[in-house]
């Protein structure tokens, strides 16, 4: 994807066996398997308060329970981290009155690569500061191109918000983040109504959306990433700046400041979009910052490399809490 300079609920229906939470313990590499069993409906999975807690194991101050599906495709599924009092408590079956803010995280990879298993640091480090955090796989290029891991990523939000309850997260407070190839998707699939609404979402239902490093506007016919898109798509099909539809929710736009992989134009170009259509736009440049860097200091071991993650945590709790 590298650019020159000048580049730019699912409903009640008769439920059937499912996959089983897969629960690890964050940092070791072996699995423990727990037998919960999710209630699937045509197009996701419904939560039930027995599942969730079944599929629960500490893991050193946050929990996951993995491989939910969200849509009816084994690569359209998600993992959910909860923060250490939630899984505490869920785990114990104490009656939990307080409600907790969500993130969903969209990974990149030029479209083609990358997964949520990679990206499992970034779901930690949202749980750890206090977010119910869904870090979700998508169908991937070259078999599937645009706008399938746009509507993945609709899919997945949809998802998320209409089973926050049960997560016992804060639908009012969802917020949606990507890097990347990620951010293009969840600035997309928010931006432009159209991929919202066949699930009952609007985008101004969403609390925030964050992208960092996003290639919002570019033509993917000179550049990288062109075995995601159709071979007759055109830029302004396609590109977010160009799609957007309907209410907008706040946004925060990232760029890395020695980004060599995604020029910074495309947040420039995005950002006057937004602005242009009457949304609320924040920028800031993650100072020091690589492309993989600018993700990779989510990590809070890795908190000193930039300030990444002190700027997404920093919004979140302007706009979620």
């Amino acid at each position: 994807m590298k650019q020159p300079a000048d580049t730019p609920q699912s409903a009640n229906a008769p439920s059937k066996p499912s996959r089983q939470f897969k629960l690890v313990k964050m940092g070791v590499t072996a699995a423990t398997l727990f037998g919960g069993v999710m209630l699937a409906t045509q197009q996701a999975q419904a939560l039930s308060a027995l599942a969730i807690v079944n599929g629960l194991t500490a893991s050193g101050g946050v929990t996951v329970s993995k491989d939910i599906l969200y849509g009816d495709e084994s690569a359209q599924d998600l993992d959910v981290y909860y923060p250490k009092p939630l899984a505490q408590a869920m785990r114990a079956q104490q009656e939990i009155a307080q409600t907790y803010p969500m993130v969903v995280f969209v990974h990149g990879g030029s479209w083609e690569s990358g997964s949520k298993e990679e990206y499992a640091f970034v779901g930690q480090s949202l749980a750890q500061a206090g977010y119910v955090t869904a870090v979700i796989n998508y169908r991937k290029a070259p078999k599937h191109v645009y706008p399938d891991f746009v509507e993945d990523t609709a899919q997945a939000v949809a998802w998320s918000y209409n089973n926050a309850t049960s997560l016992h997260a804060d639908p009012q407070r969802l917020a949606v983040i990507g890097h990347s190839a990620g951010a293009f998707n969840v600035v997309a699939a928010v931006s432009n109504e159209d991929f919202l609404s066949p699930y009952g979402v609007s985008p101004d239902d969403i609390a925030a959306v964050i992208g960092i490093a996003g290639p919002y506007s570019y033509d993917f016919r000179k550049y990288g990433g062109s075995s995601a898109f159709a071979n007759d798509a055109t830029p302004d099909e396609v590109m977010p700046d160009r799609q957007l539809k309907g209410p907008q929710p706040p946004y925060l736009l990232l760029t890395a400041e020695n980004d060599e992989t995604v020029h910074d134009t495309n947040t420039v170009k995005m950002t006057q979009a937004l602005k242009d259509y009457g949304a609320a736009v924040e920028n800031g440049v993650i100072k020091g910052a690589s492309h993989a860097t600018s993700i990779g200091a989510m990590a809070p071991p890795l908190r000193w490399v930039n300030d990444v993650r002190a700027q997404v945590l920093g919004y979140l709790d302007k706009q979620l809490n």
